[in-house]
C-alpha cells in the first residue's frame, strides 16, 4: 500500500492527472475525516477538502518523505485550510478571560452518549471556541501552538478550551437528563 502510494506521488510529481486522480480518491475519506472535525457540516468540509487537494498538488513538489509520511504532510494542509476558512468566517476575541479549569464531564455520561451525536454538539460550539477545542481536544496540540495558528493569545486559546468544555458539559447533561 505505502509503496503504491509512493509510485502514485512520484506520478504526480510528472505531472500525471491519472495519478492525481488515483491519488485524490484514496485519500478523499481521510481528507474529508479530518475536515469534518473542524467544519459545520458536510458541504463546508466538501469545501476544506477541496480547496487542500488544491494545494497538495500545487505544493506537492515540496513534500519531503524523509521528514514524514504523506498522510501526515496532508494533515497539515487540511488543519491550515479549516484553520483558513475559520479565520475568514469568524472573529477570535482577544479577551483574556479567566483561564480557570472547567473539570469535564463525568466519563460514565460520555460513554453512554453516542459518539455522532457528541460529534454534532462539537459542530454546533461557537466557530472560535470549536476550533480551539479540536486542535486541542482531538488533534493534541498545545496552547502555544494553536495561539500561533489562530493568532490569538495563550490565554484567550485558554478561555475557548473551558467554554467549550463547559458548553458540552451542559449540553450532554441535558441530553442524560
Amino acid at each position: 500500500m505505502e509503496q503504491d502510494l509512493n509510485d502514485i506521488i512520484r506520478d504526480c510529481l510528472k505531472g500525471e492527472r491519472k495519478a492525481q486522480e488515483r491519488l485524490y480518491r484514496q485519500l478523499y475519506g481521510f481528507a474529508m475525516a479530518i475536515a469534518m472535525r473542524y467544519a459545520t457540516d458536510e458541504h463546508e468540509a466538501a469545501d476544506i477538502t477541496g480547496q487542500s487537494f488544491v494545494k497538495m498538488f500545487r505544493s506537492i513538489h515540496s513534500y519531503d518523505a524523509g521528514k514524514g509520511n504523506f498522510h501526515g504532510w496532508l494533515k497539515k494542509i487540511i488543519i491550515n485550510e479549516s484553520l483558513n476558512l475559520i479565520k475568514q468566517r469568524s472573529r477570535f476575541s482577544s479577551l483574556e478571560q479567566d483561564t480557570e479549569e472547567v473539570p469535564f464531564v463525568n466519563n460514565s455520561i460520555i460513554e453512554k452518549t453516542d459518539a455522532a451525536a457528541i460529534l454534532q454538539l462539537v459542530r454546533q460550539l461557537p466557530r472560535a471556541t470549536h476550533a480551539v477545542f479540536v486542535l486541542y481536544a482531538i488533534d493534541g496540540y498545545s496552547h502555544r501552538e494553536i495561539a500561533s495558528q489562530l493568532n490569538i493569545s495563550e490565554g484567550t486559546s485558554k478561555w475557548h478550551l473551558s467554554e467549550a468544555r463547559k458548553i458540552l458539559q451542559q449540553k450532554i447533561t441535558a441530553i442524560k437528563s
